[in-house]
């Protein structure tokens, strides 16, 4: 087979891509840095056309015209399983709504409810075989690749071409539309002096030959900046960011020590710099696998001495966390927190451990809280927090009873709201 003729016919400019899409169907979206961004940009194009169109997305980088128009209400409706900034402004309009699934689960549980229409993904241009590479998200693509009825696909040279269940072949797509534009990036955080204690505390618990999973943000960035004297460290990681390569970098991972995919880096999104997407180019001992892998507690329990690291909002003095609203407002999701959370306890010599500054709005506000506000959502139960680390120090729950919990997370808390949490405590009972 010619697969270079095949390539061709193949070719279309978007808007005529755009047309495969009609009224009452769902699209997926390929996600993060492989956000499809021509295909998105060009949407609401076909505004005149269609109605009630679905489109699923999580980590939305972009601020389209499809969901941020208010005028657009039931033409599309974005779908989104893990908010960010643009889907957190356009929810009030009612142009966004909120799909509750753990990573892991998203796709079986998306496709039971309905099966997708049409398929919007990012990939490196197409080799001599015929395959082109999902590159830097493989969370759900492939799922829906294979389920799709139409697929269309963002070819795109400036996107690497990364190893693992990543190829799709040409006789798979069914449109092309090729695109230069630069990829989105993720500039690493600044790091401040809370982060830095975080980070210390964090460091402390984690031994030398642990695989870690380290989520994105400036707490988990703080982290793996106090890793960097350790050996021999592993990943196994839903997220691939910057923090992860300069440890690399900084001799402090080998991947030697795995027991699971022993000598490779796990992951299912690359997220960062350029020179973050620069390396991941060709590079054999890095593997993307799909989210319902890479996120499946039960394999990340295998990796022995599994250290999982995440970031929260909010925590009662029982232990039950939030990592996703603030009251009833969304913030983001679920995601993967969960999974790493109960993944890594059920690891030989595994640790999660969660992270958080101990107040908000320039220290009037405790994070830590004898009962959370009516609507927040209970990211992770009481029952499978583990570690929980403040800039004032280390609160281990796991095992304790609730006098117990109470006291640790007091600890941990400003020194301005301690007084208060321990009367409340008494107040209510807590114990």
């Amino acid at each position: 087979m010619n697969y270079k003729e095949l390539y061709q016919r193949k070719l279309v400019p978007v808007l005529e891509a755009l047309e495969a899409v009609k009224s009452n169907q769902e699209i997926v979206c390929s996600l993060a840095a492989c956000e499809p961004v021509t295909l998105l940009s060009n949407l609401h194009h076909i505004k005149d056309k269609v109605e009630n169109v679905s489109v699923v997305n999580a980590m939305m980088m972009g601020e389209y015209e499809f969901f941020m128009n208010p005028e657009l209400a039931g033409k599309f409706l974005l779908n989104s399983w893990f908010y960010s900034k643009a889907p957190r402004q356009a929810h009030p309009q009612g142009n966004v709504s909120y799909v509750p699934l753990q990573l892991h689960q998203f796709s079986s549980k998306r496709i039971f409810h309905r099966r997708p229409n049409v398929f919007f993904g990012c990939a490196s241009p197409m080799d001599k075989h015929g395959y082109l590479s999902l590159s830097l998200s493989t969370v759900l693509e492939k799922d829906f690749v294979e389920q799709a009825d139409v697929v269309i696909m963002e070819v795109n040279p400036r996107l690497p071409r990364t190893f693992g269940d990543t190829h799709v072949h040409i006789s798979q797509i069914d449109y092309i539309v090729e695109s230069e534009r630069e990829i989105p990036t993720m500039d690493p955080p600044v790091l401040t002096e809370k982060d830095h204690l975080i980070g210390a505390y964090a460091a402390d618990l984690i031994e030398d030959g642990s695989t870690i999973q380290i989520g994105f943000g400036s707490i988990p960035g703080a982290v793996a900046y106090s890793l960097r004297n350790k050996k021999d460290l592993g990943v196994h990681s839903e997220m691939f960011s910057d923090c992860i390569l300069d440890l690399y970098e900084a001799g402090a991972i080998s991947n030697r020590k795995k027991t699971l995919w022993k000598d490779k880096f796990i992951t299912d999104v690359g997220l960062g710099s350029r020179r973050l997407y620069d390396f991941l180019d060709e590079n054999m001992a890095v593997e993307f696998h799909r989210g319902s892998i890479v996120n499946d507690p039960a394999i990340i329990g295998r990796n022995h001495k599994m250290v999982s690291i995440n970031s929260m909002l909010e925590i009662d003095l029982t232990g039950q966390c939030c990592a996703e609203s603030v009251g009833s407002r969304l913030y983001s999701g679920t995601g993967g927190h969960k999974e790493f959370v109960t993944g890594a306890q059920e690891s030989p010599g595994g640790k999660s451990i969660l992270a958080f500054y101990s107040t908000a709005r320039d220290d009037s506000v405790s994070r830590i809280v004898p009962f959370f506000d009516p609507g927040t959502v209970v990211t992770t139960s009481r029952v499978d927090v583990d570690y929980v680390i403040t800039e004032f120090g280390v609160a281990c729950l796991r095992g304790r009873s609730i006098r117990e919990r109470v006291k640790e997370l007091v600890n941990i808390a400003h020194p301005n709201f301690r007084d208060y949490l321990k009367s409340e405590a008494e107040r209510h009972m807590i114990w």
